[in-house]
């Protein structure tokens, strides 16, 4: 009896880690059809964008869905670009990102969960910068399909989202009436099935 009770707990153990093996489908980010970006006020009356030029994320889902997915991303702090040198080594510095102390921009999600609206999701996760972590809430727009030439399923996320830098100890010494402390996220990221 007890045999027995123990080749079904082994039959069990190995067809429960076998279906997980199976079931968790990772999708590679494309970098080269992807955008970290993000937006301030500067001066109260225009809008000055910026983005991170060098990043990655994983996407691991085991639904066609997506409603269970858990995605990362990592960017390098020095490689945020606002279009001027001046204002980008400023940025790097200590007075914003200290990227030398802070090399990285990184999330992790803890909920992706569908949304009202078709194709929307919420998404809640670690976002952490300047070495200080916070939760975030982002939403999330996604579209799936197949690339014509490599054939390989394919999906897009436009993900947008607001953040206060002073949360992050970031440019503390700058007013908002100088820089906003609103941040808005604005992401666009394509993922191919592996």
């Amino acid at each position: 009896m007890k045999k027995l009770s123990f080749i079904t707990s082994l039959i069990l153990a190995v067809t429960f880690f076998s279906f997980t093996l199976v079931s968790d489908t990772v999708w590679t980010f494309d970098s080269a059809h992807a955008k970290v970006g993000f937006s301030v006020t500067h001066m109260m009356v225009s809008e000055v964008e910026g983005s991170f030029r060098k990043a990655t994320a994983t996407l691991t889902s085991s639904k066609a869905d997506f409603s269970d997915a858990v995605v990362e991303m990592s960017a390098e702090a020095a490689s945020i670009f606002t279009d001027n040198d001046m204002r980008d080594n400023d940025l790097k510095s200590n007075s914003y990102f200290d990227v030398a102390q802070f090399p990285a921009v990184t999330f992790k999600s803890t909920s992706f969960k569908k949304g009202t609206a078709p194709n929307a999701y919420v998404v809640k996760g670690n976002l952490t910068m300047h070495g200080v972590t916070k939760a975030v809430t982002l939403s999330v727009i996604a579209r799936t399909g197949v690339n014509p030439m490599s054939k390989k399923n394919i999906a897009g996320f436009k993900i947008t989202g607001k953040v206060n830098r002073l949360d992050f100890g970031i440019g503390s010494g700058t007013p908002s009436a100088i820089i906003s402390n609103e941040v808005l996220i604005n992401v666009n990221a394509e993922f191919v099935k592996n």
